[in-house]
C-alpha cells in the first residue's frame, strides 16, 4: 500500500502544479466584434438629411422703417438707440463685406450728402 499512497500523492502534486500552471498563464484575448451583416429583411440604413437652412427675413435690421431718407440729407439719419446695430457710410468709404443680417446699413453719397440706400448686412 506504500506505492499507492505515493502515486496519489505524486498524482495530486501534479494535479496542484498543473493548476498552479494555469492560473498564470495570460488570459485569452476577447473575440473581435464582428461587423454589422445587412439583412435583407430589414430595412435599408439611410443617412439623415442635412438640416434646412436657416432663411433670414429680408427685414431682419428693421431697414423697412428708415426708407423715408433716402434722398434725403445724411443729417437726418436718427440718432439709433443700439449704435453697434447700424452704420453708416459714405459711398466712396471703405467698409468691411461681413454680412450681419440684424445690422442696418445706411450709404449715403460723399458729395452730396443725401442718403442713397438704407439696407440690412
Amino acid at each position: 500500500m506504500a506505492q499507492g499512497g505515493v502515486r496519489t500523492r505524486l498524482k495530486a502534486g501534479v494535479g496542484v502544479a498543473l493548476l498552479a500552471l494555469a492560473s498564470c498563464a495570460a488570459p485569452s484575448p476577447a473575440p473581435a466584434p464582428r461587423p454589422p451583416q445587412s439583412s435583407a429583411s430589414g430595412p435599408p440604413v439611410v443617412a439623415a438629411p442635412p438640416p434646412p437652412m436657416v432663411s433670414h427675413p429680408r427685414d431682419a435690421c428693421g431697414a423697412a422703417p428708415l426708407q423715408y431718407l433716402v434722398g434725403k440729407p445724411r443729417t437726418d439719419i436718427p440718432v439709433p438707440v443700439d449704435p453697434s446695430r447700424r452704420r453708416v457710410i459714405c459711398s466712396n468709404c471703405t467698409m468691411t463685406t461681413d454680412v450681419v443680417s440684424y445690422r442696418q446699413t445706411i450709404i449715403y453719397d460723399a458729395e452730396t450728402g443725401l442718403v442713397k440706400s438704407v439696407s440690412c448686412g
